[in-house]
């Protein structure tokens, strides 16, 4: 951008109320002026929201029996499979010794039934049993095998049960406190269940947000006229901001865009994605997102400092060709990292001042 100072003959009020008329006038003040900078930009639309876990799990005990031992330290990392609680298992081992000593009955039962009904089969064929005699121990042969598979099916589930007294992590991520403490009685296997903790995932992790209808068809129609694709095709960039961050120093993508919009807030949610290595990213945690906004454009911009308010509307104050100070109203758009504001209205050769 190119920068001058001139003196200019500005139209204000104090070239003759501050001095008696015999008195020289003063000269005209001195100010610095460049002229707009037209630039390929891309905009970015700012958004506030929320960070979420892809992956959240409420640990519930599974079985009903009293809590005996907890493995994991609250607040730290733990792997899908690590061991997070033991229920006293002695109940379930006596349970499972039971379902096993049934089946073993069941199969004994099976083996004589089947025995039973092969010398059937030879009576009926020498005509030394009856059809009926021999029908039932047909039926008996069935029954026995039927009462196997329901021992079976017996100790699968004691098997079960047995297991789920070890409660493990069943993601991985950063464990939550421990609700229960040895020694009291869980629930389990029910709605009531008792929780045990939670646990929610980190990397990747998600960052919710929502927009108004206007910024929805604008990204819509931009997808139309192929100057942006839509976030529902395309994982489009955007870039986060936490509350002591300098600047947009993050970045992530688009991965969601609702398939409604809201009629009570007017307004459609989206989610983007970001890699969180170092668990900065909590879930819970707010930021501002940018998202981006437009395809590349040629705008004119000039330094932010020198927009004024006039009223409701927004000037910059511009030097004519005779050096006198001209008002021009303008559109603001975006701010860009480097301090520049993206105008309409303002011509491409004015002359600007900015101090």
């Amino acid at each position: 951008m190119r920068v001058h100072s001139f003196a200019i003959a500005a139209t204000i009020a104090l070239l003759s109320s501050c001095a008696d008329s015999d008195d020289a006038p003063p000269p005209p003040p001195s100010v610095t002026i460049s002229v707009p900078e037209a630039r390929q930009i891309v905009d970015w639309d700012e958004y506030t929201g929320q960070f979420e876990a892809i992956e959240a799990v409420e640990v519930r005990a599974r079985v009903e029996g009293y809590l005996q031992q907890t493995h994991f330290v609250e607040g730290a990392f733990v792997n899908r499979g690590d061991l997070l609680f033991t229920i006293d298992p002695r109940p379930f081992e006596a349970a499972l010794a039971r379902a096993k000593a049934t089946l073993a009955g069941a199969k004994t039962r099976r083996d004589l039934a089947r025995a039973d009904l092969a010398r059937g089969e030879t009576l009926l064929a020498e005509t030394a049993m009856s059809e009926e005699e021999y029908d039932a121990r047909v039926q008996g042969s069935r029954e026995a095998e039927t009462a196997v598979v329901a021992a079976e099916a017996d100790v699968r589930e004691a098997e079960l049960d047995l297991g789920f007294t070890r409660v493990r992590a069943p993601i991985s991520g950063r464990v939550g406190q421990r609700e229960v403490t040895p020694g009291n009685l869980v629930s389990g296997g029910g709605p009531n269940s008792t929780l045990l903790t939670t646990l929610f995932s980190l990397d990747p992790i998600d960052f919710t947000f929502t927009a108004d209808e206007a910024a929805y068809l604008k990204y819509v129609r931009q997808n139309a006229e192929g100057s942006r694709p839509s976030s529902r095709e395309v994982q489009n960039p955007v870039r986060l901001k936490l509350q002591d961050d300098p600047g947009f120093i993050h970045g992530g993508r688009m991965i969601y865009v609702d398939n409604q919009i809201d009629v009570n807030t007017d307004t459609i949610l989206g989610k983007a994605r970001f890699a969180n290595p170092d668990a900065l990213f909590v879930p819970g945690m707010f930021g501002r997102m940018q998202l981006l906004g437009s395809g590349e454009y040629e705008a004119i911009l000039v330094p932010d400092s020198a927009i004024l308010t006039d009223q409701s509307s927004k000037i910059v104050m511009t030097v004519d060709e005779e050096n006198m100070v001209v008002p021009v109203p303008v559109e603001l758009g975006n701010l860009q990292p480097d301090g520049m504001r993206v105008v309409t209205g303002l011509a491409p050769d004015a002359r600007v001042i900015t101090a």
